[in-house]
């Protein structure tokens, strides 16, 4: 896949109508492990270009073989950024790694090893913050308030069944946490269970429609340091399995919070050929716990 692209701004036109101007998308590989992997994710910086329609940008992950795409916008430099995220099937509310290609994408754009950023993202405004060393930068925030509650047995049985998760794997404790958008934490015994997993996709996006959930996040029994590993699957927004998932480990770190995990080191994309790494921590908080996520990204090219 190629670092960059330009994109004709086509506004669902085809190929030979497009028109002539372009777009520069940056691909940034948020949620690396030990420098390899990640999650490749296009940046477009559209402040002070013309307005791209949804379409078009629900289009550009798919031109540049990315999952997601974030869009930034920055009225004045004395403003919030404003980001919006979408996938193949249209925006989101909210998109954690994408956050973090933003963040990294921001502070590639000026010295300094360590930055902070006003961000705006779905009418909320919050502080996003960077670390660079080298080329690599560490990037954390707090995605919000997260929501969660037990998930009932009429949720778990066919999310489960879609998911193929083998006789006598399957935990307690599953819930539905919501960052914008509902999805399903499922708990299995062990990391072997996870990564064996053979989802039926089309039977799980269709649990997933018909329970109005964003998709399913699969993850092992944390060890006592906190070590996980998971696999998030979405093909109800066009991602059949997301490489990291920064969002869902927020949740996640939310929900164990109450069994005395404070911190959590998440493994994700090994299935897929794409270590990802993401930690969260979670503290309590006067309208419940207070969750900090953070990851490693490399602006890959331009």
């Amino acid at each position: 896949m190629a670092p960059s692209n330009n994109l004709s701004r086509s506004g669902g036109r085809g190929d030979d109508e497009a028109a002539s101007d372009s777009l520069l998308i940056t691909i940034v590989r948020a949620c690396l492990r030990d420098g390899r992997g990640g999650s490749p994710t296009a940046v477009v910086d559209e402040s002070g270009s013309p307005t791209m329609t949804d379409a078009d940008r629900s289009r550009v992950p798919g031109r540049v073989g990315a999952s997601h795409a974030v869009f930034l916008r920055r009225a004045s430099a004395d403003e919030p950024v404003g980001l919006r995220f979408f996938a193949a099937e249209g925006e989101l509310p909210a998109c954690g790694h994408a956050t973090v290609a933003a963040v990294a994408f921001l502070a590639a754009q000026r010295p300094g090893a360590e930055q902070e950023f006003g961000l705006r993202v779905s009418g909320r405004t919050f502080v996003g913050r960077a670390v660079r060393a080298g080329d690599l930068i560490h990037a954390a925030f707090d995605p919000g308030p997260v929501v969660v509650r037990d998930a009932t047995w009429a949720e778990i049985g066919p999310v489960v069944d879609a998911l193929g998760v083998a006789p006598g794997h399957l935990l307690a404790g599953a819930c539905v946490a919501s960052l914008g958008r509902a999805r399903i934490l499922v708990p299995v015994s062990t990391p072997d269970a996870v990564t064996g997993l053979g989802p039926r996709l089309d039977r799980l996006r269709a649990v997933c429609d018909r329970l109005g959930l964003l998709g399913c996040y699969v993850y092992s029994a944390p060890t006592r340091s906190g070590r996980v590993v998971a696999r998030m699957f979405a093909p109800s927004i066009g991602v059949p399995e997301d490489i990291a998932n920064v969002n869902s480990t927020a949740c996640l770190a939310a929900r164990l919070s109450t069994s005395g995990f404070g911190r959590l080191s998440v493994d994700m994309g090994d299935v897929v050929g794409e270590p990802a790494t993401i930690t969260a921590s979670a503290r309590p908080g006067p309208t419940g716990p207070r969750v900090l996520v953070g990851a490693a990204a490399v602006v890959a090219g331009r």
